[in-house]
């Protein structure tokens, strides 16, 4: 197998992986932050490459949409790490749109090929995903909801890219009475 091969069987298997250990629901949102210069074996930022991005990305978008997910894919530190959504998940999610136009040069290559790939991209200024995976460590952390665990897959790397994923949970509030599981029968005692 090819670089590109490998590339698109390590990025099903850690996709699938992902979504059974974070059994998310439909309409909910993955992140996925990615350097394809860290896949192929260089410096992050230096030498992008679309048929990478999109050897990563295919699987994800087919994984993603057979759940009925919603994807956001993570720019670069040259566009503050915004993301390119579908129109539609930018709506229902009353996310904030901003004006720029991922390119490898300037946003990155996973990126600038979401933008091909969408059916109609937008760009929005964060997100609070429910999961995700970060490919060469891109730091996709601020854009997890406030509660994220790692997830760890049995594929270790994407290329040459270090992988790790996490989900989200609910942040568990309140104090030494709270309870965190509906319980059993009603309790009808008094506080």
């Amino acid at each position: 197998m090819g670089l590109l091969e490998d590339v698109g069987a390590q990025s099903r298997r850690a996709v699938e992986e992902l979504l059974e250990a974070a059994t998310l629901k439909p309409g909910q949102l993955l992140v996925v932050g990615g350097s394809t210069s860290e896949v192929a074996g260089q410096r992050i930022g230096t030498s992008g490459n679309k048929e990478i991005a999109a050897a990563i990305l295919r699987p994800v978008l087919e994984a993603v949409r057979a759940r009925g997910l919603r994807l956001a894919v993570q720019g670069c530190e040259h566009i503050n790490r915004a993301l390119v959504v579908e129109r539609e998940t930018a709506d229902a999610g009353g996310l904030e749109e901003v004006s720029v136009y991922p390119v490898p040069k300037a946003g990155g290559a996973l990126a600038a090929t979401a933008m091909d790939l969408f059916a109609d991209p937008v760009v929005v200024k964060e997100v609070k995903a429910h999961a995700g995976l970060d490919i060469g460590d891109t730091f996709i952390g601020m854009h997890l909801r406030r509660v994220a665990v790692p997830v760890r897959l049995a594929v270790k790397a994407i290329g040459s890219a270090h992988l790790t994923a996490a989900r989200t949970r609910p942040e568990l509030v309140g104090g030494e009475r709270a309870v965190y599981k509906r319980p059993a029968a009603r309790d009808t005692s008094e506080n």
